[in-house]
């Protein structure tokens, strides 16, 4: 862990809400974070991106319901990883996949809020993000699990393909490898 910085405050405090001990794929909600993390760093991904991938999961997701912070204390988190960052862990957090995914990358995306149930057009940065942000996560669960691969893989193939004009490179390239083909 790094001791110092806004990353070894995030994983303190992950640490001290239970993401240790929080069962997920391929082991605990931490080890999963800093996976995903670490990918984003392999990626190239500024430091807000990668302290996101390290928290995305504090509020539940769409696909992953515990939280850890309640709503109502988005500041803590704020405190310890910035408001850029905390942003965009939010903004993950906050996305109702089945009506956002299809437009995300389309000439007018619609972000869909499981929280407020309002919708929005993110800015083009947080879009992006969303994006890298999002195959991070899903590309650490196919990488651990042969199952999970073989189930989504062709359906998270098809979901980076139509994200592609949002994604980095390097994450497209990982989508590639991990996947499968990819032109």
């Amino acid at each position: 862990m790094e001791e110092d910085g806004p990353f070894g405050r995030a994983e303190a405090l992950l640490r001290e809400l239970g993401a240790g001990s929080l069962a997920h794929p391929g082991g605990t909600l931490l080890a999963h974070l800093l996976r995903v993390r670490s990918r984003l760093a392999g990626w190239g991904a500024r430091p807000a991106l990668q302290l996101a991938g390290l928290c995305h999961a504090f509020y539940g997701t769409d696909g992953f319901p515990s939280a850890l912070l309640p709503l109502g204390r988005r500041g803590e988190l704020v405190a310890v990883i910035g408001e850029e960052a905390e942003a965009i862990v939010y903004h993950y957090a906050s996305c109702d996949r089945k009506p956002s995914y299809p437009t995300l990358a389309g000439p007018e995306p619609r972000f869909h809020d499981r929280f407020t149930g309002t919708r929005r057009t993110p800015v083009p940065r947080l879009l992006h993000d969303f994006a890298d942000l999002t195959a991070a996560n899903e590309l650490d669960l196919a990488d651990l699990d042969p199952a999970f691969r073989e189930r989504w893989g062709p359906d998270l193939l098809t979901l980076f393909t139509r994200f592609r004009p949002l994604l980095s490179e390097a994450a497209w390239d990982d989508c590639g490898r991990t996947l499968g083909a990819v032109e």
